[in-house]
């Protein structure tokens, strides 16, 4: 990961973010620290979800973060890859879904030309 793109997490930063705005900062802990828990899932399987929807959502920070927690709770390497995979495979299946919205604007769209397929 280049420094250049994304800087390294410091705890310089962590402070800056807390003395910005400090209560938000403590809520979100609060809340984080509640949401990893133990529950109806415990938290090894909580940091393996976590390593998927990070890497959905494309954060380097949270696929590092998660990904160290995911194993100090017991994930196995292969688990983990494992869910990355389901989490390629469900991106993927958004872009191929969503497809539906391209073909209804192709649809709504002038009669297709000489050679084009045409109609749903």
């Amino acid at each position: 990961m280049s420094d250049a793109l994304y800087p390294s997490a410091s705890i310089e930063t962590a402070q800056k973010r807390r003395q910005l705005a400090p209560e938000t900062e403590a809520a979100f802990r609060a809340f984080s620290k509640q949401v990893f828990a133990d529950g109806a899932l415990p938290a090894k399987m909580k940091q393996i979800i976590a390593v998927a929807v990070a890497h959905v959502t494309q954060c380097p920070y949270c696929i590092k973060g998660h990904t160290k927690a995911a194993l100090r709770h017991g994930a196995t390497r292969e688990e983990l890859m494992e869910a990355i995979w389901v989490a390629a495979e469900m991106r993927a299946g958004g872009a191929y879904a969503h497809s539906i919205l391209a073909i209804d604007e192709m649809d709504k769209a002038a009669p297709p030309k000489a050679g084009q397929s045409g109609g749903s």
